[in-house]
């Protein structure tokens, strides 16, 4: 690559030496390359020092997400109604979604919508609802992508690290909310 091309490659990029006299010698393309070549090895060998180890996480299986989800849907079917029920892992992906063959097609989208703002702020989403109606300041965070302001959605937490979240919908707000805490309720001693 001749020295035009380099240039244009690095956005015309003049390094200048002897300032003190005011004199404009550019530097070699050489030299142009050897110093972006050691900040790049200074950034990888500083990201290198910082990411060794092994992180290590606790996750929701499958089966545990279904478990869930199933004993959500068997808590509102016993109080009469045909809801939905989802549970996002960690990463706020969804694992599981079922709805009752009864249920309003709306409704498994707001599980998930549920269950995924239930994990992302770690509270319910009774509480959500509530923090960000009597708060101005945070009304904005409403208006994120998959967030939902209804109750219903509930985290899933081993201690203070919380795995992932259930979301039901289909009920009124307060069987919501209990639905899924019975259907973490289900599955309380595999999360101790």
């Amino acid at each position: 690559m001749d020295q035009l091309g380099l240039r244009k490659i690095l956005g015309g990029i003049m390094f200048r030496r002897d300032v003190s006299r005011r004199q404009s010698t550019e530097v070699s393309v050489g030299d142009k390359l050897k110093a972006f070549a050691g900040i790049g090895i200074t950034l990888l060998l500083s990201g290198r020092v910082g990411a060794q180890g092994v992180v290590m996480q606790r996750n929701l299986s499958l089966s545990m997400a279904k478990t869930i989800a199933e004993a959500t849907l068997a808590e509102c079917k016993s109080k009469g109604f045909n809801t939905s029920a989802a549970v996002v892992d960690r990463a706020g992906q969804v694992l599981v979604i079922m709805r009752d063959e009864q249920a309003t097609p709306q409704t498994a989208d707001m599980a998930r919508r549920k269950a995924y703002t239930a994990r992302m702020y770690r509270i319910t989403t009774m509480e959500f609802q509530k923090r960000t109606a009597e708060d101005p300041a945070r009304a904005a965070q409403r208006d994120l992508a998959d967030i939902l302001a209804l109750s219903g959605g509930v985290p899933i937490q081993v201690g203070n690290d919380t795995i992932g979240g259930v979301g039901s919908a289909g009920s009124t707000l307060e069987v919501d909310d209990a639905c899924s805490k019975a259907g973490i309720a289900k599955v309380a001693d595999l999360l101790k």
